[in-house]
């Protein structure tokens, strides 16, 4: 218990500047209370306590602002940066070393009609080792993001995510790939730093590229055209798989 008090705090300031003590992160850290909370609480689930692991989550959330269901499964140094608006569905998976910034869902997409064929389903993604997830990031269904992805601030992700890709937008585009040497390193809000692509230029010069290689080719057929002007041209012939004219 203690080693895992340990590693969670040691995790918090390995990835956030502004912790500056232990003590720090136990008396002011709400992502450090909701994921403490949710040991408790994960704990009295498995042991089918289910009503009094309902109310100890509860009770997080109405003191971190961070609702995690207690069926979440979550590894080691998970981290809840700011952490208020964040909601984790009961069937979520998460790895090691995963952050989640402020206002992140983790939710499913099958409607509520039809609960009773929900229930003890995968409804919920799962977050592989080194998963970023940038605050307002919505990502939906059964989906798994891959270790070390990131997914950029606002994205919506309702599909599967590579490991080491970066996605960002709605729904959610791959911007870049992770480099293997870079694939530690830790991106604040899931975006990697320095300057990145934009998939809305990329296409846009993917476009200009073919405007110029057509305006290219009507300019070599002009040329042909203009060599020919002298040459009279017969409109009575019949032109190549045309119907011969009707005679009356």
């Amino acid at each position: 218990m203690f080693k895992t008090i340990r590693d969670q705090i040691k995790g918090i300031m390995l990835r956030d500047p502004a912790a500056r003590s232990p003590l720090e992160v136990v008396l002011c850290y709400p992502g450090f209370h909701a994921i403490m909370a949710h040991r408790v609480a994960h704990w009295l689930w498995r042991r089918g306590w289910r009503i009094l692991a309902r109310a100890v989550s509860q009770a997080s959330r109405f003191v971190t602002g961070i609702e995690i269901h207690p069926a979440v499964i979550i590894g080691k140094r998970f981290f809840v940066d700011h952490g208020m608006g964040v909601v984790i569905g009961e069937t979520a998976e998460i790895g090691d070393d995963v952050t989640l910034y402020h206002d992140v869902t983790l939710g499913g997409v099958a409607p509520s009609v039809d609960s009773d064929s929900q229930r003890n389903q995968k409804r919920h993604p799962t977050l592989e080792d080194g998963v970023i997830v940038g605050s307002g990031a919505q990502i939906l269904g059964p989906i798994t993001v891959g270790k070390n992805a990131r997914v950029g601030a606002n994205a919506v992700a309702t599909k599967d995510i590579p490991s080491g890709v970066t996605v960002v937008g709605i729904p959610a585009r791959a911007l870049v790939r992770t480099a293997q040497q870079d694939a530690d390193k830790f991106a604040p809000y899931g975006i990697p730093l320095g300057d990145l692509p934009d998939p809305v230029a990329r296409a846009l010069d993917g476009l200009m590229d073919q405007v110029t290689t057509l305006k290219a080719r009507i300019d070599d057929l002009e040329r042909q055209y203009s060599d020919f002007q002298g040459v009279p041209i017969d409109y009575a012939a019949p032109k190549r798989g045309a119907p011969p004219p009707n005679e009356e």
